[in-house]
């Protein structure tokens, strides 16, 4: 099979429990009956759960990429007589902009470099808008926002505040009661540790006032909700990765909740970070997340060139990035079911890439 034997430290598809994926190995079931039904409300109610989201909100089961989720939300709350400003920090940021644009959601582009937005009072452009939307990790430079800053910006402004949790769900903390968060779209493949192919938004009773009829037959968030009073989904859902969230936010409750799966997010990249000081590599950016450190070459070396080799010399797979950062960067994961003695792998990897001696 391909690459089944590489060791993967790639931002989605990451490293997967074994008892997901024995589940992924075994045949998929029918799913328009009680049983099933059981399966999303269990679903739904631990991922209310795992985010703190306030009394009455729900979860609508997409299946569909990250991107769709993204798409999904713009389209079922903003028309045009919304004012959105959309944070873009990198190439996922671009994409809701490109999002609006397609959906001719009246928006403005706010560009942010070198800020966690920590600052978002000041920094923010000056204008009447009504709802933020951002990537809380920009997935594509590894870089994390301040969720609470961005929070009591939106309350401030009365604003609807979109936040796209894919890349540090279970990995960095997530409050949507501390942070004031209206919507979260999550997807399966990232700290979830799930295959591709299920999406899920996370909507508040603020956010659920403002889902309105659309001119779209698979992405009218009104249906999936009237079906979700009983369980389902309007069309076919991805019923093998419904089975296997439903086992692995079982899994995270019974490992101590997603604050012990956080912590051990954060001590994965902290020991991988110190362990590769001795290297001619350096953090990209000073907002790093738990999820994910993005690395930049001192020795002029091609970050493309450092993902090649590994892969072809040591079966190790990271994240190259695309585009004007191609040769500068690139991406280590720490989300799914990592260890620090995975970690290992990657670390020895590299210090005999660069020929030096590793001393712990």
């Amino acid at each position: 099979m391909i690459y089944e034997d590489y060791y993967i430290f790639t931002p989605g598809p990451v490293k997967m429990p074994k008892e997901v994926l024995e589940i992924g190995a075994k045949q998929t079931p029918y799913f328009r009956n009680s049983k099933f039904s059981e399966v999303t409300f269990e679903c739904e109610r631990a991922l209310l759960k795992l985010v703190n989201a306030p009394k009455g909100s729900r979860v609508i089961f997409l299946t569909a990429s990250g991107t769709a989720g993204m798409e999904a939300v713009v389209m079922n709350l903003l028309n045009k007589d919304d004012n959105a400003l959309v944070v873009n920090g990198g190439g996922f940021g671009e994409r809701f902009v490109k999002i609006c644009k397609t959906h001719k959601i009246p928006h403005k582009e706010f560009k942010v470099v070198n800020s966690n937005l920590t600052n978002i009072e000041v920094e923010a452009p000056k204008g009447e808008y009504n709802s933020l939307i951002v990537n809380a990790h920009e997935t594509s430079v590894g870089h994390l926002y301040d969720l609470n800053a961005m929070g009591k910006y939106c309350a401030k402004n009365d604003m609807l505040y979109i936040v796209d949790a894919i890349s540090m769900l279970v990995t960095d903390p997530l409050d949507m009661q501390t942070s004031g968060i209206d919507v979260v779209i999550a997807s399966s493949q990232k700290g979830l540790a799930l295959p591709p192919g299920l999406s899920m938004v996370i909507l508040s009773p603020k956010a659920l006032d403002r889902v309105r009829d659309i001119n779209s037959l698979y992405f009218n968030f009104k249906d999936y909700l009237d079906n979700g009073e009983r369980g389902q989904t309007p069309y076919t859902p991805a019923v093998t990765i419904m089975l296997q969230l439903e086992a692995r936010l079982k899994q995270i409750e019974r490992l101590g909740g997603v604050d012990a799966t956080i912590k051990n997010a954060k001590e994965v990249a902290e020991y991988f970070r110190e362990s590769i000081k001795d290297l001619p590599l350096k953090p990209y950016t000073p907002y790093m997340p738990n999820a994910m450190t993005t690395l930049t070459p001192t020795d002029g070396k091609s970050a493309m060139d450092i993902v090649n080799d590994l892969e072809e010399r040591y079966k190790v797979m990271v994240c190259p990035n695309g585009g004007e950062l191609r040769d500068k960067i690139f991406r280590v994961s720490h989300m799914g079911d990592m260890t620090k003695e995975y970690t290992d792998v990657l670390i020895n990897a590299l210090y005999d890439y660069y020929n030096i001696e590793r001393v712990k």
